[in-house]
């Protein structure tokens, strides 16, 4: 049981680390002008200082060098991670293009590939483990690259990405406890603590915002994460865990890119027509609209756990209540033909009779 007092350890230093190093951050993001200015596509009024992700990424580095897993790829992760956090300094210091910052994603998946970090098979029902063979090492890159835009694409609003990142992680650690994948726990514990110690900070009225430094660096960690532990799970539909953990920003990215290939724009080109600036066109508050996707990220961790060790009936019920919460939040945002609701509608019919019933 030793361990588990070491991961509560870790997780109290880099939530203190992360809580105290964002004040002398915040000051350096001031003093080297990487700040936040106000233009037509932000919600925000004032000029905000960014680099937030380096408080969360030294927090987590000194978690980690408590608990110092001994693991093949660890090398690797930790020069992967400095990669990232470097090329996303640049970005929050210069607003570097976006070819730049992809060579600096890829150049730190190529560390990971290199040390045989990669995701070799799936488990599929009726078939079993399907070997990935030559298409590995791409589907490899593809998922560290998309994992790390989808949370950079959806730290749009105070709190928001550090949020919906913790409550991943959570579910994350959680299934790598049940799982005995002690590394993905120890590496989520310590992100975990990192970020909530950063949260103080973020969560509206934000004082700092954690820039592409922190929303990529937990981007790459959690695709890190999702490679040991998900993918290594037995479950029949392996490959769906990590999809529906972190489904609120991979949905949002799959809009961005349709929207943008719709319009003949440039899928890296940034926009305000993101899911959470559109529940906050269509009426939200900044709060409630972080709150709700807090929520519906809970939703899905919580499925995902029940997912990693369903049958598969389980499993396809699973799946097509995510659709559901899916559309839910398309009709929330305004998504769903011109901004109607029929989901939420049925569902509200549903509840006035109930309460009719009731009285």
């Amino acid at each position: 049981m030793d361990y588990i007092n070491d991961m509560l350890i870790a997780f109290f230093i880099a939530l203190g680390s992360t809580f105290l190093l964002t004040y002398p951050v915040k000051k350096f993001a001031i003093k080297i002008r990487a700040v936040d200015f106000p233009n037509h596509r932000k919600i925000h009024k004032e000029v905000t200082p960014r680099l937030g992700g380096l408080a969360i990424y030294l927090g987590f580095m000194l978690g980690l060098v408590f608990l110092w897993p001994e693991h093949e790829h660890m090398p690797e992760i930790i020069a992967g991670s400095f990669v990232i956090v470097l090329t996303g300094m640049l970005d929050d210091k210069y607003t570097i293009r976006p070819i730049i910052k992809l060579t600096g994603q890829l150049i730190a998946a190529s560390f990971l590939i290199s040390s045989g970090m990669i995701i070799e098979k799936i488990t599929l029902p009726f078939i079993g483990v399907v070997e990935l063979g030559f298409a590995s090492v791409l589907i490899t890159v593809l998922w560290i690259v998309g994992i790390t835009n989808a949370i950079n694409l959806i730290d749009g609003l105070d709190g928001l990405a550090t949020g919906v990142t913790t409550i991943a992680l959570i579910s994350m650690f959680i299934m790598a406890i049940i799982d005995a994948q002690m590394i993905a726990a120890f590496l989520c514990i310590v992100l975990i603590g990192a970020n909530l110690g950063f949260l103080y900070h973020n969560f509206y009225p934000a004082k700092i915002y954690m820039g592409d430094t922190g929303s990529n660096f937990l981007g790459f960690m959690i695709a890190v994460v999702s490679i040991l532990g998900l993918f290594k799970n037995i479950a029949l539909f392996s490959f769906i865990i990590p999809v529906i953990v972190l489904a609120v920003p991979i949905f949002d990215t799959f809009l961005a890119i349709i929207r943008r290939i719709r319009n003949k724009e440039s899928i890296a080109m940034a926009d305000n027509k993101h899911i959470h600036y559109r529940m906050i066109h269509s009426g939200y508050s900044h709060r409630a609209t972080v709150l709700i996707l807090y929520g519906f990220s809970f939703l899905f961790g919580l499925l995902a756990i029940v997912f990693s060790n369903a049958s598969i009936t389980t499993s396809l019920i699973i799946t097509i209540f995510v659709l559901i919460l899916l559309h839910i939040i398309a009709e929330i945002a305004g998504l769903v033909r011109n901004g109607k609701r029929p989901v939420l509608d049925f569902i509200k019919g549903l509840f006035k009779r109930e309460k009719h019933r009731g009285s």
